[in-house]
């Protein structure tokens, strides 16, 4: 049965169960074994920075050999590593004080580094670790992972915008019928938005510090009181490809992680959006569904081909968005200079991400099923002649006909409009024969503003 723990089956998250294959990759940024790698990493890099150091005399530069021996280290950290410093937390009670007796132990070995053990953690506090390893994980799972993702989905919806820019659609507002735009318009509206969010998402620093157990570098400035440390600390953290916070109490205070996060939730909540309208649009058969042999709708009813991915989608994207935003709202909270109530919630970043993933794969294969029905769209916006009472009265103030539009409103609202009806009408009007002929000439599908041309354009 101890066994039978370890299969996908017995997984107490989807995301380790029946989403694993849709994550996995994440697990190389957010697993437990990713913090380890990190923490080990950030520690090593911390006794590199001090050891070229000119005024830290008491450690000298470590030679080629040694640094040859840390980057191995680095390199081939390994799930046996992580499972080693595991054991010794089962000791110490304290992760990242079992970091530090790791590396003390793979450095004892090595003659010139094993005399220098002390300097490993020098006048750190374990948020001097902690906040860097995080900040290092949220930003290369960002980078590799969540934004290739996101902008493969971008680029999937632009494609359909480029390709239905000139489809006429009828718009609905408040679910009625409305003016005419075009499929690919509308879909140009979302990748619009959803790049806003993707650039600020790609775009937002995640700061670090490295300035001890208050943020005022007590410990640093008592064994060494002539380094300047705040330039030492600022160097290593942004050597690590992170942005410098000068200003923190024991813990960095996550204000840069919770704008990251925001940044995802609101290209998750635009992407809800779209899921809701392609749903809509299924199921007003303005799309149809490519179907795929072996493949069932319902249990019940042979014909259904339901929008599953998109529902799918959706429904991931709330999950995400409801873990993530509790981390907007609380890391960038702790009591006086440190309490640790962030330290369990930092340990899910990855979940939030991983329903986003999961949702990003959905959206996608369900784009990927979509047929344009062009008939089912046409049919539609030919019998709404009623939406050119918009350009007909608009038309009708510019030649200052009085009361232009309560007398289209009097002619459409609640009446059946056929194309003899506003024909008519326009006859009648007493307006330029070259501004009559051009509405006489109108129709509900080349009413379309320049919606063409913004779906070409994005």
């Amino acid at each position: 049965m101890e066994n039978d723990r370890l299969d996908p089956l017995m997984a107490l998250s989807p995301l380790d169960g029946r989403y694993q294959d849709k994550c996995q990759q994440l697990a190389d940024f957010f697993s437990e074994y990713a913090l380890m790698r990190y923490r080990t990493m950030v520690e090593i890099r911390w006794l590199q920075k001090l050891a070229a150091h000119p005024k830290v005399e008491a450690l000298p530069p470590i030679s080629a050999d040694g640094q040859a021996f840390l980057e191995r280290l680095l390199a081939q950290f390994s799930l046996a590593d992580a499972q080693r410093i595991k054991a010794i937390e089962a000791t110490t009670n304290h992760d990242v004080k079992a970091v530090e007796y790791f590396i003390k132990e793979k450095l004892e070995a090595h003659g010139e580094l094993g005399e220098q053990l002390e300097f490993v953690h020098f006048a750190c506090t374990s948020e001097d670790i902690n906040n860097l390893a995080y900040a290092l994980m949220l930003r290369d799972g960002r980078d590799q992972v969540l934004l290739p993702a996101m902008s493969e989905l971008i680029d999937s919806l632009r494609e359909l915008a480029h390709r239905y820019a000139s489809q006429p659609m009828l718009s609905r507002t408040h679910g009625q019928n409305a003016s005419p735009t075009t499929v690919g318009k509308e879909i140009a509206n979302v990748v619009h938005r959803l790049e806003r969010q993707l650039g600020q998402c790609r775009d937002n620093a995640v700061m670090g510090k490295i300035n001890g157990a208050v943020g005022n570098f007590n410990a640093h400035i008592a064994a060494y009181p002539d380094v300047d440390w705040s330039a030492v600390g600022k160097e290593f953290v942004e050597d690590l490809g992170l942005s410098w916070n000068s200003y923190t109490t024991q813990i960095e205070p996550h204000d840069t992680i919770a704008e990251v996060f925001s940044a995802i939730c609101r290209y998750n909540t635009v992407l809800i959006d779209f899921n809701r309208d392609m749903w809509s649009y299924i199921s007003l058969a303005y799309f149809k569904q490519k179907t795929r042999a072996g493949e069932v709708g319902s249990s019940t009813m042979p014909h259904k081909v339901n929008p599953i991915d998109f529902e799918n989608s959706e429904g991931n994207l709330g999950l995400a968005n409801a873990v993530m935003n509790h981390l907007v709202a609380k890391l960038p909270i702790s009591r006086w200079q440190r309490d640790l109530t962030d330290s369990t919630v930092l340990r899910n970043m990855g979940i939030g991400l991983g329903y986003s993933l999961i949702a990003y794969k959905s959206a996608l294969k369900g784009l990927a099923k979509l047929e344009l029905n062009a008939a089912a769209i046409d049919d539609d916006i030919d019998q709404c002649w009623e939406v050119l009472a918009e350009p007909i009265q608009t038309v009708m103030r510019r030649y200052r006909i009085p009361q232009a539009y309560e007398k289209l409103k009097a002619l459409t609202r609640g009446n059946t409009i056929t194309q003899a009806t506003i024909q008519e009408f326009i006859s009648t009007l007493d307006i330029p024969k070259t501004a009559k002929d051009q509405l006489l000439a109108l129709t509900p599908r080349q009413y379309l503003g320049n919606a063409i041309k913004q779906a070409e354009d994005i």
